[in-house]
């Protein structure tokens, strides 16, 4: 007789404001007494960036252990490497909201070259997208503007002085086009559309055989990794929640702020031991 094979959970979660969290979005809404115990897990210019609660460390450790574990990001390579997270190094990494595909910390040519095609096939080119960008953007709001690894766009912006409707506007340019807008705190994406970390996270499914695929996400750009996942699960704050973005296999947290982050992991990893009882 031949003995299945063990179940395997593969859980894709986004890092910034989903797992990890700058001191500006902590939302520590306690007496200060009360207030959990902080792990730094990124330095940027020699200075502390990004935190999570010590709970919220303890309970990714027995998750990246337990399960396939996938850090799920917009940020580029560079910007990934600066995070230290607990556990062991996942094995898996998506960057670039899709764009890279990581295995053992190196970018997966094969993956590489997929993405490329689908891009040069389905949008107008990222240096039509550039142009249009700013030659739009108005000097008295715009900080930044920045390409991510060669396949996005994105501005920093001082959102109290960003006008009404200049999003939507360059929403209505890009869709036709192939590509899509999100604002997101401070930054403003142009991203095309075939560039989903949903699409990288069916290739790792494939590549590691996972029966079961969990998620979790805040923004509009992880609307397509939430709905592409058995479960998944969004806080209460972040695009998602300010839009009311809903769908039957997400759930939405009543927690704000690094405490979601922790209440987050908590539900995963509860999901992923629930799978596993149930594959006995």
């Amino acid at each position: 007789m031949t003995t299945p094979a063990a179940p395997v959970t593969l859980v894709a979660s986004d890092l910034d404001r989903t797992l990890i969290y700058s001191a500006a979005a902590l939302q520590l809404t306690m007496d200060d007494e009360r207030a959990p115990r902080l792990l730094c897990v990124e330095v940027y210019g020699r200075a502390p960036l990004s935190y999570m609660t010590e709970e919220a460390a303890a309970l990714l450790g027995t998750l990246a252990r337990t399960t396939v574990f996938v850090p799920t990001t917009t940020r580029t390579r560079e910007q990934y490497r600066r995070i230290h997270l607990p556990g062991p190094p996942p094995r898996y990494a998506i960057c670039a909201n899709g764009g890279h595909l990581l295995v053992d910390g190196v970018s997966d040519e094969d993956w590489q070259r997929q993405v490329a095609d689908r891009l040069a096939a389905d949008c107008a080119s990222l240096a039509e997208v550039r142009a249009h960008l700013l030659a739009t953007a108005d000097p008295a709001w715009l900080l930044k503007e920045r390409v991510a690894e060669d396949v996005f766009a994105y501005l920093v912006v001082d959102r109290a002085a960003l006008p009404t409707g200049w999003v939507k506007e360059l929403a209505a340019w890009a869709g036709p086009r192939g590509w899509t807008v999100s604002l997101q705190g401070r930054k403003i994406y142009a991203v095309p559309e075939p560039l989903t970390k949903s699409a990288a996270m069916r290739e790792v499914a494939r590549r590691c055989g996972a029966t079961t695929t969990l998620a979790a996400g805040d923004s509009l750009l992880d609307s397509d990794l939430l709905l592409a996942a058995d479960r998944a699960w969004r806080p209460a704050h972040g695009e998602l929640a300010d839009s009311g973005w809903d769908a039957p296999n997400t759930e939405a947290l009543e927690q704000r702020g690094v405490a979601a982050g922790e209440e987050i992991l908590r539900r995963l990893l509860r999901t992923a031991e629930e799978g596993r009882g149930a594959g006995r």
